[in-house]
């Protein structure tokens, strides 16, 4: 079964286990970030994201077409600002599939079912292919820009695959294509794969990748 849970559509693929910023500021999201500043129970505090496919974010026309599958995000931080806007941090739970979308009269609300990862075990030389994939990226980013990862990379193989796939230099549609594979395994091939393709192009045209790898604001509504 379905259940309603309050969305907020983004020009931008989000994964499970990370942490996003956003920006607040139009009326149906300010509206929808008071709902869940109601709600008692932080860890209640959730809402839903899907990329848009065609459409924008904010205006009268909105969005045209969505994904189906999103993520599920908690609440953790706000900000509010003295002109009714507000600054956000919200961490990625798990895969939800949006079955439907009211636009409702204050924010929109969703029909979403869950779709969590499969259980099925990794190899571990494909763990390590793909940590050494980024290790050998990051190397060739560092005389270029910032590290695009901080800290140390996760062991855990779900959580590896939703950190490369968040960080990777991939357009949207290669974004959410990842978020819809159903096995970590899957993806970190896909990531290994396309990490040694960017690092033979930089070795050929030393530059920046194609795609920004970490962006530090996202531009939500």
């Amino acid at each position: 079964m379905a259940d309603p849970l309050p969305m907020f559509p983004l020009n931008a693929v989000l994964f499970p286990g990370l942490s996003v910023p956003l920006h607040v500021f139009e009326d149906r999201y300010r509206a929808l970030v008071h709902h869940l500043l109601r709600v008692e129970d932080p860890a209640e505090r959730v809402f839903g994201s899907v990329a848009i496919r065609e459409g924008y974010e904010i205006g009268d026309h909105g969005t045209q077409s969505l994904y189906r599958i999103g993520c599920r995000l908690q609440l953790t931080d706000v900000e509010s600002h003295p002109d009714g806007t507000f600054d956000i941090v919200a961490v990625g739970m798990e895969r939800i599939e949006l079955e439907r979308l009211d636009t409702g009269d204050t924010f929109p609300v969703g029909q979403v079912v869950d779709r969590p990862d499969t259980t099925a075990a990794v190899a571990e030389d494909v763990l390590e292919r793909a940590r050494a994939a980024f290790v050998a990226y990051r190397a060739a980013l560092a005389d270029l820009r910032s590290d695009p990862y901080e800290g140390t990379l996760p062991r855990d193989p779900t959580y590896l695959s939703w950190t490369l796939a968040a960080i990777a230099p991939l357009p949207m549609a290669e974004r959410q294509s990842l978020l819809e594979a159903a096995e970590s395994e899957a993806r970190l091939l896909f990531l290994t794969d396309l990490l040694r393709t960017e690092l033979r192009a930089m070795n050929v045209i030393p530059s920046l990748p194609a795609t920004e790898v970490a962006r530090t604001r996202w531009s939500p509504n």
